[in-house]
């Protein structure tokens, strides 16, 4: 294991520093996959002088990204891919023989999760696959990278044989292999890869190391160097650590309801104790994401397989599965929702993105319609995402309107746009991420 600044990085054999470079090693790269973590990585990687092409199976995501227009909402990325379009750093294609010409592959397919929790490696796979069939057209030396999230030892054993098996080649010794990966925050996905707290690299062999070394030169961050199952298991340990302190904080703001203290307060006392930081001590209506709960439940599968059984884990879990719940007996404790018009602001699992992805929005509807009530709901960017599983809510143009439309306002993400008093009048409003404080109001956890 060895720890360094980015900035200052040094290379695997401990030999004299390398050049300093505010852009890095300015390399050509191919992305495989152009999903959330793919396309932000490329547009980043290309603004920093790299050459990039971006690869899908999807014609129309590629036709779209060619045209300049994102698929998803990101902050800024529309603004920087265009940008490097139009300076030709970066392109995408349906043509996976386009890595022929580049230096280093990053793999940033899906990795859904199955019914046991487990992660569905079939885009793994099958990226794998079509990669060493490359390399075995190169005569040279490629190496590949492993950005997907994954469960500890995938890149070692599954990617990397695959690998060799499809190209006849040897890791190590004809292309390297390694696991390098994101902690990109969705709505702030671009800062981030710009101004990244750490860079974690695992490799199998120190001259993929030595590449990722450079390719991330100038990055003023801690650099750790690691083997690849240390690399997946420092990601999706970090999330699962994340994900239990929201938990934790929304167990004890229940009890500091029930008992007339605002856990805001009690929050802000924690978070100057150093030992526990002021981050992620937030109570609300539970986490979501395409992160959290799939990372959460992919270690609780790899921990049962091990034979382990992981009671904290299965906990943090199971408490996010019903706090959103809270919301609707707060909620009763006013009205019966059954034949009222109830407004939900807010879809998406946290502001400034359009990701729906085990929202608590989800749960809070079915659960509104299951007890008889007429549903309203406005969020500013995922409402086409959330029809898509909710057709038979009633949609709204505006907050506005969908508060005009409602006996009672249930707020479920912290959307600058609701933070208006103004806009309930004497609507009862259930907060459940401390949006705004009302005449008529209910905070889930104060």
């Amino acid at each position: 294991m060895l720890l360094v600044r980015a900035a200052h990085a040094i290379n695997i054999n401990n030999q004299s520093p390398m050049p300093f470079s505010i852009r890095g090693g300015l390399m050509r790269i191919a992305i495989i996959g152009t999903g959330y973590v793919g396309l932000v990585t490329g547009a980043c990687f290309a603004d920093l002088g790299n050459d990039v092409v971006c690869i899908d199976v999807i014609e129309d995501k590629v036709r779209a990204i060619n045209e300049g227009k994102v698929p998803i909402y990101e902050p800024g990325l529309e603004g920087l891919l265009r940008k490097q379009l139009a300076e030709g750093r970066l392109r995408a294609t349906t043509d996976m023989d386009a890595m022929l010409g580049a230096e280093v592959s990053f793999l940033c397919v899906g990795t859904p999760s199955r019914k046991d929790g487990s992660l569905d490696l079939k885009y793994v796979r099958s990226a794998a696959r079509a990669v060493g069939e490359r390399l075995a057209l190169m005569d040279r030396r490629h190496t590949v990278v492993v950005k997907s999230t994954v469960m500890p030892g995938t890149t070692r054993d599954v990617v990397l044989p695959i690998l060799e098996r499809t190209s006849g080649h040897r890791s190590g010794k004809d292309f390297g292999v390694a696991m390098n990966p994101e902690f990109l925050k969705e709505g702030m996905a671009v800062h981030d890869f710009m101004h990244p707290d750490r860079i974690v690299i695992g490799a199998e062999d120190d001259d993929a190391a030595k590449v990722l070394s450079e390719l991330y030169l100038g990055f003023d961050c801690p650099m750790l160097r690691v083997d690849t199952a240390t690399a997946e298991m420092v990601k999706v340990a970090s999330n699962a650590f994340l994900a239990t302190r929201i938990s934790f904080v929304n167990e004890v703001g229940n009890v500091c309801k029930s008992l007339g203290i605002d856990f805001r307060k009690v929050a802000e006392g924690m978070g100057l104790d150093p030992r526990v930081g002021r981050y992620f001590l937030r109570a609300g209506c539970g986490f979501g994401g395409s992160c959290f709960p799939k990372d959460l439940k992919g270690l609780i599968a790899v921990s049962k397989r091990q034979n382990i059984r992981p009671l904290l884990l299965e906990a943090v879990q199971r408490v996010n599965q019903v706090q959103p719940d809270r919301m609707l007996s707060l909620l009763e404790q006013h009205i019966d929702p059954h034949g009222k018009n109830i407004a939900v602001l807010g879809l998406a699992f946290k502001p400034d993105t359009d990701d729906v992805r085990e929202a608590s929005s989800h749960r809070v509807v079915l659960r509104l319609r299951k007890k008889g009530a007429n549903v309203f709901v406005y969020d500013p960017k995922a409402m086409d995402n959330f029809r898509r599983e909710h057709p038979d809510v009633t949609y709204c143009r505006t907050a506005r309107e969908c508060v005009d439309a409602s006996d009672a306002v249930l707020l479920l993400t912290e959307w600058k746009e609701f933070e208006d008093p103004s806009l309930y009048g004497d609507k009862l409003v259930v907060d459940g991420r401390g949006v705004v404080r009302t005449k008529n109001y209910e905070g889930i956890c104060w």
